[in-house]
């Protein structure tokens, strides 16, 4: 039990458990009487009957519309300042007083006309507009602690009494008399704004039209399934969640079971996302920083799901889920990104009004993005994917929309919207890729067309001091992305580490056949001495990848395109010097080690195959055919591909493949005559 057990008893179950703990820890808090609905859709649930009275409150635009008509026809309350007023008739007096060659009969008659004004109320400008454009016809005058409602068309601002007392004294000496006193600098509004009570009894107003219309009895029908949610009908059901929470119908009880199921609902997508990287994608398990990146991803977007579920009714259709699915295959594989895919979409369902109609479209949109950029080569590849992904998203919704409703009503222009706002979202997915390269250390299909530049420095300089190997890696990257595109290996992968995988020959470039030219400098050294250059070029290619920064999946291309293989012509040629000795493989061995993917397998094929044809004699396709299954075979039996995922029938087709291509490469051509 304990060995069965092992397998999942590390680092990558506590990356596990981190993963599904944060995600119940931030799931939405809800209990079993909570359920999940939107205004205008189906209710999904079995019959609901009232467990207790409930008030019947008018729907939320009803609401709002008879709020809206008591703020039409509030009149505002005001009170009457008679203390202000009198304070400014009296320094008005004293101001008029000392102004010279006025009688005091017209000093009485202005006097009189001021308190006339004060009488009938001086308001604000704002007011006084207001009172002009019809806004307010009336207002609430509390004097005395009495409220009385008056016509508003008498009251006057500031400016337009102090006109109208102009125009009532038009004589020169009133005239003077009046802008002497500087009267227009004194007046000031006595009719002033009762902010609190005048929102105190708009409350009120307000609290009269929210009041319940009717109730729904105990054991009565509420809503059955299939029964569309009305505006009424949401707002009753709001009624009672709340009415629920507020009786406390979650125990302490209740809420330890929920938490238990949510880890257990959770526990389980996770540990089957665990059992499928293990059977299925064992070198992924293996990797911890592939593990981390799957669970930190499905954590993150969960997490985002929730925020935008609780945020916006419908909020769960702006999140890219199906940029989870691009990520994942950009970096590994199809079957990963689908499985990692279905995982959040999953846990994230736990928040969705309508769970087969989100599922089944971020599904149908995920497969759709994974099918659509099977290689992730060119930007414009993402926006055509994106487009595809909206597509898919409108008929999926209104696929699902209509077979549940039965008719076109219930499809909302909102929805088409969200969906474009995340299409918008998945075109960003290119600026992720490569903040995760750098941050994993993966590496994407995206960042293998870079390295396949022949600009790259690293090439140019294997074409300028080795152009015999640079032409041999040219060759060997075609032979093998053939191989590869027929076994449906990984052809960008190849291709660039066969541009890569002699880089090494740089730091001594004479001593490999294909920079010789006549002078072969092995003529003077020992086998071993010999045999120690021409396999440390795997050590100078993994120092110099180093150096260049160059990612892990090309370094592994250096390492192992001859795997544990030995010199094969260095030692038999120390073997024919000393027939009588043991020679020890050793010093004739490459440091390795063998294939562990497909991709370098292939390598290690194409490197060997094409190296030999160029010793060939005669093209025909006897003697091609007779050197790739020599070469091919001798590798398999001597064990270098058993560590690679590789089947005989991949092994059947690659040596089909090199066939042919050697004999396209190789075919004789016509001779043209010279010219008389």
């Amino acid at each position: 039990m304990k060995k069965l057990l092992q397998p999942f008893l590390n680092v990558r179950t506590l990356i596990y458990l981190i993963g599904t703990l944060v995600t119940v820890y931030f799931l939405p808090r809800t209990t079993t009487s909570t359920y999940l609905y939107e205004k205008d859709r189906p209710w999904n649930y079995s019959l609901l009957t009232a467990p207790f009275d409930i008030p019947i409150h008018l729907d939320s635009l009803s609401i709002k519309a008879a709020c809206d008509s008591v703020d039409r026809h509030f009149i505002p309350v005001y009170r009457r300042d008679n203390v202000a007023a009198a304070k400014i008739i009296e320094d008005f007096t004293i101001s008029l007083s000392q102004v010279e060659g006025v009688s005091a009969d017209r000093r009485r008659r202005i006097t009189d006309k001021v308190r006339e004004l004060f009488r009938t109320g001086v308001v604000d400008e704002n007011t006084y507009n207001d009172i002009m454009t019809g806004r307010l016809p009336k207002l609430r005058i509390v004097a005395d602690n009495v409220m009385t409602t008056t016509a508003a068309t008498p009251f006057r601002s500031p400016m337009r009494a102090y006109e109208w007392l102009k125009e009532q004294l038009p004589a020169d000496e009133y005239q003077h008399a009046i802008e002497s006193s500087r009267l227009a600098s004194m007046l000031s509004p006595n009719i002033v704004l009762d902010r609190d009570m005048s929102e105190r009894l708009r409350h009120e107003q307000y609290q009269k039209v929210s009041v319940p219309i009717g109730v729904i009895q105990q054991g009565e029908r509420i809503i059955d399934r299939g029964d569309i949610v009305t505006a009424q009908l949401y707002t009753v059901l709001r009624t009672y969640e709340q009415m629920q929470a507020e009786r406390g119908s979650g125990t302490g009880g209740n809420n330890i079971y929920a938490w238990l199921a949510k880890f257990l609902y959770v526990g389980l997508l996770f540990a089957l996302l665990a059992g499928f990287l293990h059977f299925f994608r064992p070198r992924l398990e293996r990797n911890i920083k592939a593990v981390t990146f799957l669970v930190g991803i499905i954590t993150v977007f969960s997490l985002f799901s929730f925020i935008m579920g609780t945020t916006f009714t419908s909020g769960l259709y702006i999140v890219p889920f199906t940029m989870v699915a691009i990520m994942v295959l950009v970096f590994f594989d199809g079957r990963t990104a689908l499985f990692t895919l279905l995982t959040t979409v999953l846990i994230s369902a736990v928040m969705a009004s309508y769970q087969l109609e989100f599922i089944f479209m971020q599904f149908v949109a995920g497969v759709t993005a994974i099918n659509s950029l099977k290689e992730l080569s060119r930007r414009s590849q993402l926006l055509r994917t994106a487009l595809l992904v909206f597509v898919v998203y409108s008929l999926a919704y209104v696929a699902v929309n209509v077979m549940t409703s039965g008719s076109f009503s219930g499809l909302t222009g909102r929805m088409f919207g969200f969906c474009a706002i995340n299409v918008v979202f998945v075109s960003f997915a290119y600026v992720l890729i490569f903040v995760f390269e750098r941050m994993f250390g993966f590496t994407s299909v995206v960042a293998m067309v870079e390295l396949s530049d022949i600009n790259h420095p690293v090439l140019r300089e294997l074409s300028k001091e080795c152009p015999g190997t640079f032409q041999h890696s040219m060759a060997v990257s075609n032979l093998a992305a053939e191989a590869a595109l027929k076994v449906g290996a990984n052809v960008q992968l190849v291709r660039a580490g066969a541009l890569y995988h002699d880089i090494g020959k740089i730091d001594n470039p004479a001593f490999f056949t294909e920079n010789q030219h006549g002078v072969n400098p092995h003529d003077a050294l020992e086998p071993e001495q010999s045999a120690r250059i021409i396999t440390g070029h795997v050590t100078d290619g993994l120092k110099r990848a180093e150096r260049a920064k160059l990612p892990k999946a090309i370094r592994d291309f250096i390492a192992e395109h001859h795997g544990r293989g030995t010199a094969r012509f260095f030692y038999l040629t120390a073997c024919r010097l000393h027939p009588d000795e043991q020679v020890d493989p050793a010093p004739y061995t490459y440091v390795g080690p063998n294939p562990h993917s497909r991709e370098t397998s292939i390598l290690m094929m194409a490197d060997s195959v094409e190296a030999a044809s160029r010793s060939l004699k005669d093209y025909s396709r006897e003697s091609i055919e007779a050197l790739v299954n020599k070469i091919i075979d001798a590798q398999v039996a001597e064990g270098l591909h058993n560590d690679s995922p590789l089947a005989f029938r991949d092994i059947k087709v690659i040596k089909e493949t090199f066939i042919h291509r050697l004999l396209t490469i190789y075919h004789s051509r016509i001779a043209y005559p010279d010219a008389k």
